[in-house]
């Protein structure tokens, strides 16, 4: 993002490199329109160009900031459309159903999220790995991780938050091994 925001195009390429696809996926499923998402997808990153210097790390990843861009952008164009009459796509009708597919790319986007997280969630000491599990995996409050696990609420804070911020790392891919030899709990 510092690249993309001094104005150097390889920082954007990276990024649109990295993540077009998924965010293909997401405007798709929000429009349901090929050529639609297609457009949201182009002005997502265009609005990404220009408004890079906007982006503060410390509010969240690269990849969350774009995706919520698309996510705006495509309801917007949801919304702009909405009033408009839909012109039938001729090509789509005359495409035999025997040459067409469906699409199974959210599929595979769910699922090698859901390994990303699994793997990160391995390097987690155990104490963090459970109040993880039983916030997000059992739909628990922390007052109610505290009482089941018989720790005091500060410390199932605590953990929650340490292990937050070790998943958003591995996640992301920026490492700080110090922490994780560690082992906070």
């Amino acid at each position: 993002m510092r690249q993309v925001a001094a104005g150097e195009i390889g920082g954007l390429e990276t990024l649109y490199d990295r993540y077009h696809a998924m965010a293909y996926a997401l405007a798709l499923r929000i429009t349901a329109e090929t050529g639609l998402a297609e457009d949201v997808v182009q002005d997502s990153f265009l609005g990404m160009w220009r408004n890079a210097a906007r982006y503060a790390e410390v509010k969240g990843s690269v990849r969350g900031w774009l995706f919520a861009i698309v996510r705006h952008r495509a309801i917007d164009a949801l919304r702009r459309r909405h009033g408009a009459v839909a012109i039938a796509d001729e090509s789509e009708e005359l495409m035999p159903e025997a040459l067409t597919i469906p699409d199974i790319w959210p599929e595979v986007a769910g699922r090698l999220d859901a390994q990303q997280i699994h793997l990160a969630l391995t390097v987690l000491p155990p104490a963090q790995r459970e109040v993880i599990e039983l916030a997000y995996f059992e739909g628990l409050t922390q007052r109610e991780i505290a009482d089941r696990t018989a720790a005091p609420l500060g410390t199932v804070k605590s953990r929650m938050r340490l292990a937050l911020a070790t998943l958003r790392e591995e996640i992301s891919g920026t490492e700080q091994p110090s922490r994780r030899r560690k082992g906070l709990a």
